[in-house]
Formats: C-alpha cells, structure tokens, sequence
C-alpha cells in the first residue's frame, strides 16, 4: 500500500491532467453560427434608444406591442384547469380529440380524406416537418431530394437535410415585381423528376408573403398533378393570412379533392392560437383508403417512438378544447380575423405614410403581399442602417414582421424606411 506522503503527489499530477483529457475530446468542434433571429434580439436587447422596434421575430404583437394570449385559450385553461385531469402519458400518435379536431380544420368537416387520414401529433409545425421528412426519407425511394420555394422559410433546408433528404429548390419569388414569379415556378416543378417532392407554403408564405391567387393555385395544382409530385404542405398560419380559416386551406383541400397527387401536411398551432411555447402541431399523410391509412400510422408510431416517444399533453389539450366547444371555437375564430386585420391595417397604414412623404418607389407590394410577413425589398445595407441609425431591426434580407408595427410605430418606421430608400 503506498504511503500518504506517495499518493499525494500522484494526485496532484492525476488532477493537473484531468482537464487536458476532457477538453482534448471536443477540441476539434468548431463554433457554430449564430442563430440570424435570435441575434437580431440580442442587439435589439442591448440597444438603450426608446424607439427602437424589433420587427424580427415572427410572433404576434398587440398594438401596445405586448405578446397577446387569446381569451379563448384562457378560458379552455381555465376548464381544464377545473376538471382536475390527471398528467399521464398520451399515445405515440397524440391526443386523440386535439388530431381528429385539428384534421377537421385543416381539411374541412366534411371531407372524405378524413376517413382515410394518417394522423399524427407533433411538437408544432417544426416537428411535423421533421417527421414528415423522416417519413418521406424511409418510404418514398424513387426521390430523395425535397425542392423549396426560393426563397423559403429558413429552417427548412436544415429540417430536411437532418432527415437524410437532399434540398434543391424551385423559383417562386420575383424581386423585380415583389410578387409571384408563376411562370417561372411552373417552368421548374414541370421539370422536376417525376414524382419529386414539392414543399409548399400552404398560406401567407414566409418570408415574402407572397400567395398565389386561387386561379394559380389551380395551374400549380396541375402541373405538381402531371408530374406525379408528392405535394408538401406546410400550413403554419391557417386562419392567420386572410382572417378566414377556410379560405387559407383552400388549395390544400383542393389537391386532396382532386385526389391526383400525393398529400402530406405539416400544421402548426403557434400562430393562429398563439400557443408558441406549447408546441402543438400535427403531421397528418392522406391514404388511398382505411387500410392504406392504417399502414402509414403503423409506420409513423415507428418513427415518433424513438425520436420523443409521445408528444406534450398541455398545449394538445387546449388547442382541443378551443376547437371542439363551440362557443370557445367560435371566439377564437374572432380572435384570430382580429389579429389578421390588425396586420393588414399596419400594411395599409405604412404604405400610405410612405406615398404620403413622396417616396419615389412603388410601396403596392406591402399590401400586396398577405399574413404576418412583408418582404419589403429593402437592401442587406439598408436594412444595416436601420439597425444602425433608426434603431429598427429586420433581417437582412428586407423581411418585416408585420405583427411588430402597432399605430404609435408605423410613422417613425415609414420615416426611416424613406431616409434610407430615398437616395
């Protein structure tokens, strides 16, 4: 046995080497990049001026500028609060209640597809994405590569490459009209490879808040229909865009009446029931029958088990509450046109306070353009002097959120956006 005045001396250099081994085992990982939104905030944070405005964050703001929880969703709280329910764990596939009212509204009550829908919770529309990627990888072989709208929402190009996907995209945006670029669109997803993945924004796409129009939803539709395509859609913001729930699924529900090309859906809740921090959303696949639907679920549970074994029970159980009592559904349907008109009235309100100081530019596209985003046109160094200059905060690549205008805001925001476009 060694002495104490030996082991002392051993444990000292034991000690002085321990760092060096646990360090040297990560010393190769590099650092990062930064997070572009969370790094808006950051500085937005730090900045001390009284007008500062952080128009970065997709989330919805009240007038005053405040985050805003629906009376709807408070009310469903507090019933369920009263009904004293238990915290056990909920199936692989969700809450039951919450995944058939949520099908219902994404494609509509009375849809056939209903019955033959593969359906599924997710952690919000980032984790439908996921396991739809997930999915689309294990079972659709012939195609491997999902193509998104240029430009797209950021985080989807890093959802889908995680999955195992190859990303590739299709045009879509038109910088010159700061509209819809559809002839050009057309022109890729008809030369795609058959049976390709089309991801697409199913309303108030982001970041442009660009939406085709019904008539060309409908040249979209068929050419992804000629193709064979598997139609992607993503619809975080159903409700949100035009204030009519209806109207914002209608070319999701229009592709699934058709029944001539593949469907699958991501929705998300966050948005249009302001349950961002909850997490609610769904992955649901439309089969060609009962049995097909069976077979798509058994293979979903497969996927979900081993990534989070069953979702959140919170957030499912409000936004089922929401949706099936219909007095709270029917508030909440108010609540959420209310939030899109605030949006569309700070769309009008800047664009005349632009026209109203003489700027020489076309300002049509902010009221052009629909839902929580504007795609201004603004330059990454105009944008740099906003931050710089006038305290305003946006990504760099010109995307306002909308929701972060309220009317004691929208002139000074006008204002510098003139002192920065005018030269």
């Amino acid at each position: 046995m060694l002495s104490s005045a030996m082991r002392t001396p051993l444990r000292r250099a034991a000690a002085a080497q321990a760092p060096t081994r646990a360090l040297s085992t990560w010393a190769q990982i590099e650092m990062g990049p930064p997070d572009a939104i969370l790094g808006i905030t950051e500085a937005f944070k730090r900045d001390a001026d009284a007008r500062k405005m952080n128009l970065g964050v997709g989330a919805y703001r009240t007038d005053e500028g405040k985050p805003y929880v629906l009376g709807a969703v408070r009310k469903a709280e507090e019933l369920l609060l009263a009904k004293k329910l238990d915290k056990e764990y909920l199936p692989i596939t969700g809450l039951a209640k919450f995944t058939a009212a949520a099908s219902e509204l994404a494609y509509g009550a009375d849809s056939p597809a209903l019955e033959r829908l593969a359906i599924t919770q997710t952690i919000s529309g980032t984790g439908a994405l996921r396991i739809g990627g997930a999915f689309l990888q294990r079972f659709h072989k012939t195609q491997q590569t999902v193509y998104l709208p240029t430009p797209s929402w950021g985080n989807h190009a890093a959802v889908f490459r995680d999955c195992g996907l190859k990303v590739a995209s299709y045009r879509y945006y038109d910088a010159a009209t700061r509209g819809l670029n559809l002839g050009a669109m057309l022109e890729d997803i008809r030369g795609l490879p058959r049976g390709s993945i089309v991801l697409l924004h199913a309303c108030a796409h982001n970041p442009t808040g660009v939406d085709p129009t019904p008539a060309q939803w409908l040249e979209i539709q068929r050419v992804v229909e000629e193709r064979e395509h598997v139609a992607f859609f993503d619809m975080a913001y159903q409700g949100f865009a035009s204030g009519n729930a209806d109207r914002d699924a209608a070319a999701l529900r229009a592709f699934v009446a058709a029944s001539k090309a593949p469907v699958v859906l991501s929705q998300s809740f966050a948005k249009n029931m302001g349950l961002y921090g909850e997490r609610v959303g769904t992955f649901s696949i439309v089969g060609a029958d009962a049995g097909e639907r069976d077979r798509l679920l058994s293979q979903v549970k497969i996927l979900v088990r081993p990534l989070y074994s069953n979702p959140p029970l919170n957030g499912a159980r409000i936004a089922a509450e929401v949706l099936t009592n219909a007095q709270l559904r029917d508030e909440w349907l108010g609540e959420v046109k209310q939030m899109a008109d605030r949006i569309i009235d700070m769309r009008s309100a800047l664009r005349s306070r632009l026209e109203e100081l003489g700027s020489a530019q076309s300002w049509n596209h902010i009221t052009d353009q629909i839902g929580m985003f504007c795609y201004t046109g603004l330059s990454p160094e105009q944008v740099d002097r906003l931050a710089k200059d006038f305290h305003i905060y946006l990504t760099r690549d010109g995307r306002v959120s909308v929701a972060g205008i309220t009317t004691s805001n929208v002139n000074y925001l006008a204002e510098s956006i003139h002192s920065v476009t005018k030269d």
